[in-house]
């Protein structure tokens, strides 16, 4: 059965659904990797990338999200960034799975006992928040917002940018 889509999951509603010990199997985070880049200089700059508007983000597109932008910032200026996911999906999303076709009437339970499957993770974004940032030199300033533009295009809330300077020791 195809997954559904994300408009389905992007409201926030009800309670936080996330202790995993509790359900028999919850899908694994698309996600492969937090820190991308020179993780051990201390570049001058920080540009984040915040969220507008409360929602849930989907694992997938968080994964999307860093690729485009790790991909297109590699490319641009090396290894001289390093580029941090903040955020990690810990909402459990549940989907009631209903037979359509010939005969579904007799296979699907409809609304009885309609808890739901485990489906997928999600990170639930309040406005504000910070969901990716690029630590560059002030001269790839512009890169790293090309970068993050990609990234934001991925994600179901609108976005923006915040240029931060930080003291080099």
């Amino acid at each position: 059965m195809p997954r559904k889509p994300n408009s389905m999951y992007r409201q926030i509603s009800g309670q936080a659904y996330t202790r995993k010990q509790y359900m028999g199997g919850v899908p694994q985070i698309r996600i492969s990797a937090w820190d991308v880049g020179d993780l051990r200089t201390r570049f001058p700059l920080k540009v984040h990338l915040i969220a507008k508007e409360p929602c849930q983000i989907r694992h997938i597109a968080l994964e999307a999200a860093r690729i485009s932008a790790n991909r297109y910032i590699a490319k641009q200026v090396g290894n001289a960034y390093h580029l941090k996911l903040r955020l990690y999906p810990h909402n459990v999303l549940r989907e009631n799975k209903i037979a359509t076709g010939a005969g579904a009437d007799r296979i699907s339970q409809g609304m009885r006992a309609a808890f739901g499957r485990p489906v997928g993770t999600a990170a639930r974004v309040q406005a504000g928040t910070k969901i990716m940032t690029i630590e560059t030199t002030e001269a790839n300033l512009g890169h790293a917002k090309v970068a993050l533009r990609k990234a934001g295009v991925k994600l179901p809330t609108p976005w923006r940018f915040e240029v931060e300077m930080t003291k080099v020791k």
